[in-house]
C-alpha cells in the first residue's frame, strides 16, 4: 500500500464525532478489499467489538493465538463465540511449540524464570507472522487501560507491523464495555466473574481480590513481576 497516500485519505476522511457504529461500517467499506482482521484473546473488549462488527453481517475473520496455556473458561468461550457467530471465521494462529518442547528447549517453567521469552515464542513471535499476512488489523484496545495507550487514534498506522491499526472502543469505559455485554447478550469469559478483571494464560494471571466484574485492572497479570504486558502491541504490548 502506499502510505502517504492513505495517510491523507484517512485524515481527511475520519473524524471521531463518528459513533462507534458508524466508524465500524465506514472500515468495512472502505477496506473491504483488503485483508482485514479482528484479533482477539478473548477478553471482555474483544468479545464485545466482535459482536459490534457481526451485526454488520460481513464475513470477518477473527484471529486468536492459542497460547496452549488458556483456561478450561476461555476454551468454552471461544466454543460459544464460534456457535454463536457463524459467519465469523476463528482462526487459531498460536504457535506450534509445545510446553514440552518449551521446557526441553529452554527449561521447565519459563514462564516464572523469563516471562518476556515465554510471551514471545508464544505469542509475539506468532503475531509477527501473522500480521505480515494482513493490511487493515481491527484490535480492542482502549486509551484508558493504561498510560501507554492513552494517546491512542481510531485509525493509525502501526510502523511495528507496517499496517493500518484501528480501534474502534478507543473512547469506551470498562463500565460502557460491561453494559454493552449485557445489553446485547454478548458471551463474556465467566473467569469475571470470579475476580478476574482480564484474563491471559493459566501460569501469569490471579484472582483479583475485591475486583467487581465491570472493573478493568492489569493487577492480576504477572502480579509478582515488574511486567504488565506481553508485547503484541508495541513496547511490553497488551
Amino acid at each position: 500500500m502506499n502510505l502517504p497516500i492513505l495517510n491523507k485519505d484517512l485524515s481527511t476522511l475520519i473524524t471521531e464525532d463518528m459513533s462507534t457504529d458508524e466508524f465500524i461500517a465506514w472500515t468495512l467499506t472502505r477496506f473491504a478489499h483488503q485483508r482485514l482482521v479482528l484479533t482477539s484473546s478473548f477478553g471482555m473488549e474483544g468479545c464485545a467489538l466482535i459482536d459490534m462488527y457481526a451485526k454488520h453481517g460481513v464475513p470477518l475473520t477473527v484471529i486468536y493465538l492459542d497460547t496452549m496455556f488458556f483456561f478450561p473458561e476461555s476454551y468454552k468461550l471461544r466454543d460459544t463465540l464460534i456457535e454463536k457467530y457463524p459467519h465469523v471465521d476463528f482462526v487459531n494462529r498460536g504457535t506450534d511449540l509445545t510446553p514440552d518442547q518449551q521446557a526441553k528447549k529452554f527449561g521447565d517453567k519459563l514462564w516464572e524464570r523469563d516471562p518476556d521469552l515465554c510471551c514471545r515464542l508464544r505469542k509475539v513471535d506468532p503475531m509477527y507472522t501473522v500480521m505480515g499476512e494482513v493490511d487493515v488489523w481491527i484490535t480492542g484496545l482502549r486509551r484508558s487501560q493504561s498510560a501507554t495507550r492513552a494517546n491512542l487514534k481510531m485509525i493509525e498506522w502501526d510502523w511495528r507491523y507496517q499496517l493500518i491499526k484501528i480501534s474502534p472502543l478507543v473512547k469506551w469505559e470498562r463500565e460502557d464495555i460491561w453494559a454493552y455485554i449485557q445489553e446485547n447478550k454478548v458471551p463474556y469469559n465467566e473467569l469475571h466473574e470470579k475476580g478476574y478483571p482480564t484474563v491471559g494464560c493459566t501460569h501469569c494471571t490471579k484472582m483479583v481480590p475485591g475486583s467487581t466484574i465491570g472493573e478493568y485492572s492489569r493487577k492480576g497479570r504477572w502480579s509478582d513481576m515488574d511486567k504488565t504486558e506481553c508485547g503484541l502491541h508495541g513496547g511490553e504490548g497488551i
